[in-house]
């Protein structure tokens, strides 16, 4: 299924780095980020991570909420969460049903090698859990910028 800007973002429930479940259900009242990314402690998702991090107090003056999701397992989102000091929700997608179902696990390439991983893709969603922007070949450092800009435009 190919999800596009207006479409209503298909629901999920994932556990967290702490363990407790989260449906973006919940989240139908805020701007949502839902980010996408390879792997936990790499460089590039750590860039991401740590960007997000340092642009926080954007999405908290926005009223919006920040979900990073990875195939990566509860014990890593932890330590990755933990090391870098993260104030926003990991979940951890070990059988791979949301990257499924968001269509962002498929065919990468890395290093002339080809193999199947998560694409660094984001959805933006408005309040009600509608698509209003998705990000494709995100760059990691000026990503949570880019996102805050838009949000801010789109309320105005």
């Amino acid at each position: 299924m190919q999800l596009r800007v207006g479409d209503i973002a298909p629901d999920f429930s994932l556990p967290d780095q702490n363990g407790n479940n989260h449906k973006l259900s919940d989240y139908k009242k805020h701007w949502v980020l839902i980010y996408f990314y390879p792997k936990d402690n790499t460089p590039g998702c750590t860039k991401e991570a740590c960007a997000i991090r340092d642009n926080y107090a954007g999405f908290k003056e926005l009223n919006a909420k920040v979900l990073g999701i990875s195939t990566d397992s509860v014990e890593s989102h932890s330590k990755f969460s933990e090391k870098q000091k993260l104030p926003f929700i990991l979940l951890s997608d070990i059988d791979k049903k949301v990257v499924n179902l968001y269509g962002v696990f498929g065919k990468k390439k890395f290093m002339g090698r080809e193999f199947k991983g998560t694409k660094r893709t984001s959805f933006l969603l408005k309040p009600g859990g509608i698509i209003a922007k998705i990000y494709e070949n995100v760059k990691p450092v000026l990503h949570a910028q880019e996102v805050i800009n838009d949000i801010d435009n789109l309320i105005k």
